[in-house]
């Protein structure tokens, strides 16, 4: 049974930083690119960052220079880095591979 569990959200203020994970089960990890999602309230999900089996990267335009993403295959998880965190970041986050999402975890940022 796939299963993806997101954690690391939290309350942190303007400028912080915060790490979240994704942990993957049940299929083979490594051959999977993952991706990150955000929803805001009252917004569509958008898509923010994501990383080949081969640890390619890419960013949205709104995440990029602050965010970095990274994977452990060993421990089936990939990671999140967000500094620099902005009031408009806050969101609920979403780790995707294929068709699977997680639970998300909130992220809020206060001014």
């Amino acid at each position: 049974q796939v299963q993806l569990v997101e954690s690391g959200g939290g309350l942190v203020q303007a400028g912080g930083s915060l790490r979240l994970s994704c942990a993957a089960s049940g299929f083979t990890f490594d051959d999977y690119a993952v991706g990150w999602f955000r929803q805001a309230p009252g917004k569509e999900r958008d898509w923010i960052s994501s990383i080949t089996r081969n640890s390619y990267t890419a960013y949205a335009d709104s995440v990029k220079g602050r965010f970095t993403i990274s994977r452990d295959n060993a421990e089936n998880t990939v990671y999140l880095q967000m500094d620099n965190l902005k009031p408009e970041d806050t969101a609920v986050y979403y780790c995707n591979i294929g068709t699977y999402w997680g639970q998300g975890t909130q992220v809020t940022v206060s001014s």
